[in-house]
């Protein structure tokens, strides 16, 4: 399948016959990092068309996800240091220790997989964990 050129004006003409003809009054299409937006007003003299101009869409920084690498019982400190669990936000930076994973008497390091600000800790102290489950949410900077 083919993309469609989005920025073509023989591609947005047509795309806004077919609005008029359907009773439809706009559209919005976001594609990669551009967004089109075609608006029919309808007035006395006919539908005027309007088109935004290529711009970038407001696109989110996806977060950081830093997972369990294996199943077993998720430590936010070791557990012989009187360290308090960590305090959110948080900045890491890319191999900072965030906690472990315990296996029997195996500790397993969890280390930040991202530089940013640490937002959110989604395993409690404690709790049982699978592999791959999410543990901590990093927002990269930008």
């Amino acid at each position: 399948m083919s993309r469609v050129d989005f920025g073509d004006p023989a591609v947005i003409a047509s795309l806004a016959a077919a609005l008029e003809t359907a009773g439809v009054d706009g559209m919005e299409i976001a594609q990669d990092a551009r967004t089109v937006r075609i608006v029919i007003e309808r007035g006395g003299l006919g539908a005027v068309v309007q088109v935004d101009a290529l711009r970038p869409s407001p696109a989110a920084t996806p977060a950081i996800s830093v997972a369990a690498p294996l199943a077993g019982l998720f430590c936010g400190a070791h557990p012989a240091s009187f360290a308090p669990p960590l305090e959110l936000p948080r900045e890491v930076v890319t191999g900072d220790m965030l906690g472990f994973i315990r296996i029997g008497p195996i500790l397993l390091p969890i280390k930040a997989s991202g530089t940013g600000t640490l937002m959110r800790s989604l395993a409690g102290d404690g709790s049982l964990v699978g592999y791959g489950d999410p543990l901590f949410e990093i927002e990269p900077r930008p």
